[in-house]
């Protein structure tokens, strides 16, 4: 019966928002994205487009969003933005990660990647432009985020156990001040530690395709922004609620404790380990006051 019930509460939110998609003016954009979508079926197999279609998507995407943060490092206007100015990113820890990234992706990424399409034909997931969900995307988004940052925040804090940490974390740590590239610059088994988070919200919501490859620029989105190093003024992400940013996280890297959650902060508030980051800004706070006064 609960069973039922929550089909039919699922099926009522899916009508509620045809119905008041049904409202909204027309997106200029679907219809080219309808074509391309349609020519992508007609033309690939699902295992092509869920195996190479989901690399070139997380490829594309990881190099992109990193783009605007490699460009600030060349304008200085940009500097005033940068959270730690006195550490400049540098080309020998760049190409350094990026080889890394490679490496990672083709080498520990890729075979998961391979998995997409069992996943999708165990579960019977559609890949048809008919049954890909609209706005309630979104909201599908936001629950894999919600899901990814429990799974993050925990085993991430369990990673910086002095027993633990220098066998694997301690390689994301290599750089004190992050910038976007060295989000996921890891260890191979932090990679499939703290990535197995991705999967889970895919499991519990994924009812097309399309979802798995949103979720991936979500994601990377997130954690590429909160890596840059800049604390970026009118940044859109923090127009998510709770969302933690560039600055909470870049505390994390200075300070190596705290802060352990990758989207959100509710859980380092529950539990304290945010404490360090507000008697931080709080410090922050007063030398401001006290250049102020002096000048």
């Amino acid at each position: 019966m609960a069973v039922n019930d929550s089909v039919n509460i699922l099926n009522s939110a899916y009508l509620a928002v045809e119905y008041i998609d049904s409202f909204l003016p027309d997106n200029p954009l679907q219809q080219p994205f309808k074509n391309a979508w349609n020519y992508m079926l007609d033309n690939y197999t699902k295992f092509q487009i869920a195996t190479w279609g989901s690399l070139l998507v997380h490829e594309a995407s990881y190099f992109l969003l990193c783009v605007p943060g490699f460009i600030f490092q060349f304008i200085p206007y940009m500097q005033k933005y940068k959270i730690q100015p006195d550490k400049p990113e540098t080309w020998e820890k760049q190409w350094k990660c990026f080889k890394t990234l490679i490496f990672n992706h083709f080498f520990i990424q890729l075979p998961l990647i391979c998995g997409t399409y069992y996943f999708t034909e165990y579960f019977n997931i559609p890949y048809e432009w008919e049954e890909m969900p609209r706005y309630v995307l979104l909201a599908q988004c936001f629950g894999c985020a919600v899901i990814e940052d429990a799974w993050h925040y925990f085993l991430h804090r369990l990673l910086h156990h002095k027993r633990i940490y220098k066998y694997i974390h301690k390689v994301h740590h290599e750089f004190v001040s992050p910038f976007g590239m060295q989000a996921e610059y890891a260890h191979p088994l932090e990679t499939l530690i703290l990535g197995a988070g991705f999967f889970i919200g895919i499991v519990v919501f994924c009812n097309h395709v399309v979802l798995l490859w949103a979720w991936v620029i979500c994601r990377l989105m997130e954690t590429i922004d909160v890596h840059s190093g800049y604390d970026i003024p009118l940044n859109p992400l923090h127009l998510v609620p709770f969302y933690a940013g560039a600055r909470f996280h870049d505390f994390h890297h200075m300070n190596f404790i705290g802060n352990y959650a990758s989207t959100f902060t509710w859980w380092d508030r529950i539990f304290g380990t945010d404490s360090q980051f507000i008697a931080y800004k709080e410090k922050e706070k007063k030398q401001q006051l006290r250049m102020k006064k002096t000048n």
